[in-house]
């Protein structure tokens, strides 16, 4: 619904900007947002390329800028939006000037890589960041942290599994926690045999049983790979060694995540697996928001069934656990060689089973370099895909 005159932003409205709005859980920000639309303002939308999507949030929002990032769609974006007194910027200096806008709020949901340098503009001038996108902190894990720490800025997980242990973990006493448990749905192919695996297609790999997700993270989750970026960013998240993270497969993705505590306690978040259950708490924090997730009813859920992760089919999460065992470039050459990886599985140019052997040898081939700066990052980035697109090329001449 658009906002009428009688639904306009209250005098003590949250500055909100959603950096890519378009895909889903810039989608489910903007449904919560049309459903309370007195608590926010819409400061900024911005998305790759998705003109119309992006043109009709701006309308429905009121936002007062809307940038793309793909340059060449910014006349489209703006004829879309001629007259709404939306302001219109596209490119990738526009996307940081618009994550460093005024906002009190901002969603960072840029998928891959390619949002670091927005979420980085946004922590900078000490804003309340809600972090969809993992793979920042997997790729700048320190320097974000850092960032953070000379900013005075907030972040808060928006991952349903950092999400729940942000809500049950004990800040105040965080020497009482024993271990943190992430839970996994298993993906669409948790039951496949290898064969099986080795014959999936990207149609199949995209159809998860219990989320409504993008290609790449539904991919993710079919590789587990999602699970061991998840890993390395409740290691930055919570403070936590890697020793001290478990993962289990819970096919109901009811329990989100769980935290251990000295004295034998298991402190658990459930929930129906709705991502807007996540993004509500993080767009009413410190307070709470009404959210049309489905509620559970327990009786009909019957039982909640856990199984430990099968290292040998989804060598995903150990790839993680050496990136940080590693240390230094070790995660980012992980991040952006999945990226790859995953892109070219997409692409039908590799098979399924070739996204974990492109992750390993381009780690392989990688070796530990360090990360002092930014600029050691985009370096190292740019590096390990130049290597993981070799590999996949190599992939696909096998095929």
């Amino acid at each position: 619904m658009d906002m009428s005159a009688d639904q306009k932003p209250g005098d003590n409205a949250r500055g909100i900007t959603i950096l890519g709005s378009t895909g889903s859980i810039g989608c489910n920000t903007i449904d919560l947002i049309e459903r309370n639309p007195e608590l926010y303002r819409v400061e900024a939308l911005t998305a790759q390329r998705s003109v119309e999507l992006l043109a009709e949030q701006a309308r429905k929002t009121n936002a007062r800028l809307a940038v793309v990032a793909d340059e060449e769609c910014y006349l489209d974006l703006k004829k879309e939006l001629a007259g709404t007194g939306t302001a219109v910027a596209a490119g990738r200096e526009a996307l940081i000037e618009a994550a460093a806008r005024p906002a009190d709020w901002v969603m960072a949901a840029i998928v891959g890589a390619a949002g670091l340098e927005p979420t980085l503009a946004a922590i900078r001038r000490g804003a309340v960041i809600a972090l969809a996108n993992k793979e920042c902190l997997v790729c700048a894990g320190d320097l974000m942290l850092a960032e953070i720490g000379g900013s005075g800025a907030t972040l808060l997980p928006v991952d349903s599994e950092h999400n729940a242990i942000f809500q049950v973990f004990d800040f105040k006493r965080p020497e009482a926690v024993e271990k943190i448990i992430l839970t996994a749905s298993g993906g669409p192919f948790w039951n496949s045999s290898v064969e099986e695996m080795k014959a999936a297609t990207p149609a199949k790999a995209v159809a998860h049983p219990n989320w409504s997700m993008g290609a790449k993270i539904s991919v993710d989750s079919a590789t587990m790979m999602n699970k061991g970026l998840e890993l390395i960013e409740a290691h930055y998240l919570f403070r936590m060694e890697e020793e001290r993270i478990d993962v289990l497969v819970h096919p109901e993705s009811i329990i989100h995540s769980l935290v251990a505590y000295l004295d034998g306690s298991v402190l658990a978040q459930l929930g129906s697996p709705d991502m807007r259950t996540p993004i509500a708490f993080a767009l009413g924090w410190p307070d709470r928001i009404a959210a049309p997730s489905p509620r559970l009813n327990l009786p009909e859920l019957a039982k909640l069934t856990f199984f430990e992760p099968d290292s040998a089919r989804f060598p995903s999460i150990d790839l993680a656990r050496q990136a940080l065992r590693n240390g230094g470039a070790a995660a980012t050459v992980l991040n952006a060689s999945n990226e790859v990886a995953v892109q070219a599985f997409l692409e039908g140019k590799t098979g399924f089973l070739d996204i974990f052997r492109i992750v390993s040898e381009t780690m392989d081939k990688m070796g530990v370099r360090k990360i002092s700066c930014l600029e050691d990052v985009y370096e190292t980035d740019t590096e390990a895909r130049r290597v993981a697109g070799e590999l996949s090329l190599a992939c696909a001449a096998n095929l």
